[in-house]
């Protein structure tokens, strides 16, 4: 399965790309520091600007969170939990860590696949 990856919207000239990339992509919302065996939260959201169509035949499936190689969570939808309207499916993991992490997303588009978000790093201390 292709992966598709963000690119930053703002070096792209043509609005219909700049739509169809953003609202696809899932994005890593968290702090950049954590502490050994606390929660902590990590929010996800697909879209920034643009919202995501949310109809019986192309919605976000499912979103994942992982770190490196490692898979921590997912949560997955139906068609219709944003109301039948364009949204941002948003989703908060609540994590324990212990050492240095590489978070990542991952939004599965019933009509236009799997989407990666850029890496967040967050340091780990004691």
């Amino acid at each position: 399965m292709k992966i598709n990856k963000y690119e930053d919207i703002s070096q792209i000239d043509k609005e219909a790309k700049k739509d169809y990339i953003d609202r696809h992509s899932a994005f890593v919302h968290c702090e950049d520091s954590a502490t050994k065996g606390e929660r902590f939260k990590v929010k996800i959201k697909v879209g920034d600007e643009y919202a995501h169509p949310d109809d019986f035949d192309h919605y976000i499936a499912y979103v994942q969170l992982w770190n490196g190689e490692t898979f921590l969570a997912q949560a997955n939808f139906e068609a219709g939990t944003l109301g039948s309207i364009a949204g941002h499916v948003e989703v908060d993991f609540h994590i324990v860590p212990s050492k240095k992490m590489k978070l990542t997303a991952m939004a599965y588009c019933t009509k236009h696949g799997l989407w990666q978000s850029n890496e967040v790093v967050v340091e780990v201390s004691e």
